[in-house]
């Protein structure tokens, strides 16, 4: 720059930037604390977490995904590892935990290798070869399987450790009949199973309705309470007079002009009923509102009439009683209507709820789930949802693997045969792929207050014999996963190694971090990020 010239601004006053190897330790060093954090929830003697947001209201859970979507998380890297547990969620249901600590160790065997002098591409290059790999091992030693005996072990598989352990068996039942009803050509979609969480009794009281439950009490209390042998219309037509839509005015010069129109009114809305009535509907579920007059014809009528019902309930409803959605109430007929054994309303604790029961093989089904307190109740919920992914998933897919980290440490074993094929720095990457997947046993064995080392060293013995070997946290000691039961979705495991060495393998390429005036991402704050002050000023979490 010649002397006495200005220097040239690109970006804004108070504008960060990070470069190279500053850049990379800080990415690293916020997926390293994120996976942390989540670390002592996994498996069966994982432990909790108490969150309490800025109302204080409380969420008590260890389901990965749902610690971290209730964390208030700034720090871009950290967010990335959070898209991957949220992607876990919504792929499979469960493992989120798993794909979170995976990525978290894949950075951190990555700084290893940096510090060595490794360039952060070809250690992106070696995972992702590892990663290849690694899928086509996990299809190796996956088992062919989905009769209902080996679902209902994933199921327990998946709620073993998350707070159910009272009622798993009876929890299972409920899961593994809602996914075989709602099958419909190999196929699960998880929104038709409904559950409604109700406090107020013991888990063991939960159950599984034929047909689908609404928590909406009926639109007025005239009319009849239970309704058998139900032809149900399902409207997205509202049963009242519309609005104008313009701003137009109606001027009105003698007194009976105005009743004529009070008149007419009625008369359209008495018409509405007619032609409901007169289709053979005796329920009637509403997406928009209805009149209080037409509630008080469809009442006069034995009508059982819901108003306001949400799109989802309206969608279940329809695959559970064969009823079609109209959207002109004038296009409603006979042919439309869905049927049911029964509807009916019923209080349960606090709540009122509508049951739509005893449906013709119905695509859509309610669980109803009991807790005995509010916060017992959504963790429940959540184990109930992780084992709805998890039986879907074997289903539609046919396969598991081995719980217990099996896959984890005979993938690894591979991967290290692997690495001594390849040349170049990226054997390195490969070799260190294999050791970062080790820390789901090790993590297992250390929420089990078992040493480590030691199970990782019988781990890997046991595995020249076996691919199924893997820790029984209860007992302490390494046994035959597959003869003990303990079974998990081979998606589980696939998505979360993709998953995971997909996030860090871009974590790594960022060597430039340009951060906006007032967000501070930089390496001062190590301290405060160490306490995920770094990550939207949560206290540390023990």
């Amino acid at each position: 720059m010649a002397q006495g010239q200005q220097p040239i601004l690109i970006l804004p006053q108070g504008t960060s930037r990070y470069v190279g190897k500053e850049a990379q330790r800080i990415n690293i060093l916020a997926g390293k604390v994120l996976a942390e954090t989540v670390r002592t929830t996994l498996g069966p003697k994982g432990m909790d977490k108490m969150l309490v947001d800025s109302l204080g209201d409380i969420v008590i859970t260890n389901d990965g995904v749902t610690i971290l979507r209730e964390m208030d998380i700034s720090h871009p890297a950290a967010k990335m590892l959070v898209e991957v547990a949220k992607t876990q969620e919504d792929e499979v249901g469960d493992g989120t935990t798993t794909a979170v600590i995976i990525a978290g160790e894949l950075l951190k065997e990555a700084e290893k290798l940096i510090e060595m002098g490794v360039h952060p591409t070809i250690i992106a290059v070696g995972y992702r070869q590892a990663a290849l790999r690694a899928q086509e091992i996990l299809e190796d030693i996956s088992i062919k399987a989905s009769d209902r005996d080996t679902l209902m072990k994933v199921a327990v598989t998946a709620m073993t450790g998350k707070g159910s352990e009272r009622a798993k068996e009876k929890l299972a039942e409920l899961v593994v009949d809602a996914v075989m009803q709602v099958e419909e050509d190999g196929e699960i979609d998880r929104d038709n199973i409904n559950i409604q969480r109700i406090q107020g009794a013991s888990v063991n009281e939960s159950r599984i309705v034929n047909g689908i439950v609404i928590d909406k009490a009926r639109a007025d209390t005239s009319m009849p309470k239970r309704v058998e042998n139900a032809r149900i219309a399902l409207l997205k037509y509202p049963i009242e007079v519309k609005d104008l839509e313009t701003d137009a005015k109606i001027r009105l010069t003698d007194p009976s002009q105005m009743q004529a129109f009070i008149e007419q009114e009625e008369q359209m809305i008495r018409d509405m009923v007619d032609k409901i009535k007169s289709s053979g509907a005796n329920v009637v579920f509403c997406q928009k509102g209805i009149d209080d007059l037409a509630l008080h014809y469809l009442s006069r009528e034995g009508i059982l009439a819901l108003k306001r019902v949400k799109k989802s309930d309206i969608k279940r409803i329809e695959k559970a009683t064969g009823a079609r959605l109209v959207t002109n109430i004038e296009d409603l007929t006979e042919d439309d209507l869905g049927e049911a054994g029964v509807v009916y309303e019923k209080k349960i604790f606090d709540d009122v709820l509508t049951f739509v029961e005893n449906c013709k093989d119905p695509k859509a089904i309610s669980i109803i789930l009991r807790g005995s307190t509010k916060h017992v109740a959504e963790e429940m919920e959540r184990a109930l949802e992780d084992a709805i992914g998890v039986v879907a998933s074997t289903i539609e897919d046919g396969e598991v693997v081995a719980g217990g980290g099996a896959p984890e440490v005979e993938i690894a074993r591979k991967l290290r045969e692997y690495a001594d094929t390849i040349s170049g720095r990226e054997q390195l990457a490969v070799s260190a792929f294999a050791d970062a997947l080790e820390i789901v046993p090790k993590t297992l064995a250390e929420n089990a207050g078992l040493d480590s080392i030691d199970v990782l060293v019988d781990l890997r013995a046991a595995h020249e014999e076996s691919p199924y070997m893997g820790l029984d946290v209860f007992e302490g000691s390494v046994v035959d996963m597959k003869e003990e039961g303990v079974l998990e979705p081979q998606r589980v495991k696939k998505q979360a190694i993709q998953s995971a060495a997909e996030a860090a393998e871009m974590i790594l390429r960022i060597d430039d971090m340009i951060a906006a005036k007032g967000f501070d991402v930089s390496s001062k704050d190590e301290e405060d990020m160490e306490g995920m002050g770094g990550m939207g000023g949560m206290p540390p979490m023990m």
